[in-house]
């Protein structure tokens, strides 16, 4: 999928054979809220987006793989930030904020993991198209950890659009989760039965089916073209999380770190529980979009 990026706002993806990193900048800044759901979360700079803290003002969003070795790269977009002049203004410097989250990815023998010098590029070759498949964090994405990696189910990058009038609501999603991800009741990625067919991850763990937990996590940040406050951004961070629990079970578990970023960069005024039904809505697609084959 492809689609145009409101004004102002920029997406890249940098990876290599395993893993990567993809960045949502916004260049005038941005209103972001956060909320994180799962058990085992690999987060940076979150607990400045709460609706009680001070800084109003968010430079990018990094979704990152390679598990907490990934949020290195956070430093490199840094580095790209402040070379563009951006960033929160202290004294005589200037601060780039870039919230981040992570993927666990570690699925070859060696280390791979995303650099700072990968941080620094996703950065720069950001452009205005938004782009989803096997790219950025998406590269080493997963779904289905059940029996292993050896019977999970290829992931990726996923965009999903809805609107709430006429504002726009863009999800990007890395999905990367223990679960299996269900379409109308039908599981359509999961884990792979060596006799065929997909494993009922539910069904599994309330049997006797040996299992390999894997590690797992599914991010992402909501687009909102709509002017809003912390606390708002908050809310639909927390409310876009349905999206994820229409779309995967089980969700949110132990071994998931799952992230939602809610991002406002817009002007115009919309009904917040408009906003909250098309923020589910865009995840959900997101979710789909990024197991689509």
């Amino acid at each position: 999928m492809k689609i145009d990026l409101p004004k102002g706002v920029r997406m890249g993806n940098v990876n290599d054979d395993f893993t990567g990193v993809t960045a949502i900048v916004f260049d005038e800044g941005c209103v972001c809220g956060c909320d994180v759901r799962g058990g085992a979360p690999g987060t940076r700079e979150t607990a400045l987006l709460a609706s009680d803290k001070a800084n109003e003002h968010v430079d990018a969003v990094l979704l990152c793989g390679g598990s907490a070795y990934g949020l290195a790269s956070a430093s490199g977009a840094m580095r790209a930030l402040r070379e563009e002049n951006k960033g929160v203004a202290v004294l005589d410097k200037k601060v780039p904020i870039v919230p981040a989250a992570v993927i666990y990815d570690l699925n070859d023998k060696e280390y791979h993991y995303p650099t700072d010098e990968m941080g620094y590029r996703a950065i720069k070759e950001a452009s205005n198209v938004a782009k989803s498949g096997s790219m950025g964090v998406g590269k080493g994405a997963t779904v289905g950890k059940i029996l292993g990696y050896a019977n999970c189910f290829p992931s990726g990058l996923g965009i999903g659009v809805s609107y709430a009038d006429d504002v726009r609501v863009i999800a990007v999603m890395a999905v990367n989760a223990f679960g299996d991800v269900r379409k109308d009741g039908k599981i359509v990625a999961g884990a792979k039965s060596p006799s065929g067919g997909f494993v009922d991850t539910t069904a599994a763990l309330k049997g006797n089916v040996p299992n390999s937990y894997g590690a797992n996590t599914t991010i992402g940040c909501v687009i909102v073209e709509a002017k809003l406050n912390k606390v708002q951004a908050n809310k639909l961070a927390s409310v876009s999380h349905n999206g994820l629990a229409r779309t995967i079970y089980p969700v949110h578990t132990d071994l998931d770190g799952d992230t939602i970023f809610c991002a406002s960069v817009g002007d115009k005024q919309v009904d917040l529980i408009r906003l909250q039904v098309a923020c589910v809505e865009a995840v959900e697609a997101a979710v789909f979009d990024a197991v689509k084959r």
